[in-house]
């Protein structure tokens, strides 16, 4: 049996299963990639919010990823939540050696308005780790966050994606689904633009939307995808993933990685 592309997830471990590490292996087996992975950092987490949150030492994860990239080899990257100064530091130079693509999730808050990530890191994101983005995958309030744009109408998204390539990623994708109607985002490197829409679904349980959709970016540009091709298919994904959300516990219940099993 041939070998299956390789995609590294370096991002925090959600043990509640919804998103996170856990959310960026279901994708990357759903769609036929070997997931692997570098944590950052531990959370105690369920469907009500995010209990507490341990980083680990940048030597771990500086472990971590050399242990894997040495041996097994990667053909993308996707990032995740990497909470302080010091771990996107080290992440960044350790990303600035690699040749495989990498989409940066720049993950600020959780799903329910956890921080997970300091204010003090902003400006190591800003700097160190969007340069090394191939994609960067911002929602709304992280483009706030980082740019101090604030997208209040679809229009204003031309604006967000520019201040978001400022930094360096070669192409931005402004994540839309916190304004009202259609589910629209704006993929583009400056040059091009695609504008990709799906319905919005009359569902509540979407824990995991924004490390799904990195995930499956990142295991569509792992198996020879384009950026417009890879964020066209991650978005078909992650719009099936959105519809089967299903309960879990008391709160907001994760996002269906499995549904195309289930078709």
């Amino acid at each position: 049996m041939p070998t299956p592309p390789r995609v590294l997830t370096v991002a925090g471990s959600d043990s509640g299963g919804g998103a996170g590490i856990q959310a960026d292996l279901k994708t990357m087996l759903a769609l036929g990639t070997h997931g692997m992975s570098v944590l950052t950092a531990v959370t105690a987490q369920n469907s009500l919010g995010v209990q507490g949150a341990w980083e680990l030492p940048a030597e771990a994860v500086r472990a971590q990823f050399r242990s894997v990239v040495d041996d097994i080899g990667v053909q993308a990257v996707k990032t995740g939540m990497l909470s302080s100064p010091e771990l996107v530091e080290t992440v960044a130079d350790l990303l600035a050696g690699l040749s495989a693509p990498v989409v940066v999730d720049p993950v600020g808050v959780s799903k329910h308005g956890d921080a997970l990530l300091a204010a003090s890191a902003l400006d190591a994101v800003r700097t160190k780790l969007l340069p090394t983005a191939t994609l960067a995958t911002p929602n709304l309030d992280e483009v706030a966050q980082l740019t101090g744009v604030r997208v209040r109408e679809e229009a204003d998204m031309r604006r967000a994606a520019a201040a978001v390539l400022g930094f360096g990623p070669r192409w931005a994708l402004i994540k839309g689904g916190h304004l009202e109607g259609d589910a629209v985002d704006l993929l583009t490197d400056g040059t091009e633009e695609h504008w990709l829409r799906a319905p919005r679904h009359d569902n509540r349980h979407t824990h995991g939307t924004g490390c799904t959709l990195a995930s499956a970016v990142a295991a569509r540009l792992a198996q020879g995808d384009t950026v417009p091709e890879a964020v066209a298919a991650a978005k078909e994904y992650v719009t099936g993933a959105i519809a089967g959300g299903f309960r879990l516990g008391a709160g907001i219940g994760p996002v269906d990685h499995g549904w195309r099993l289930r078709g």
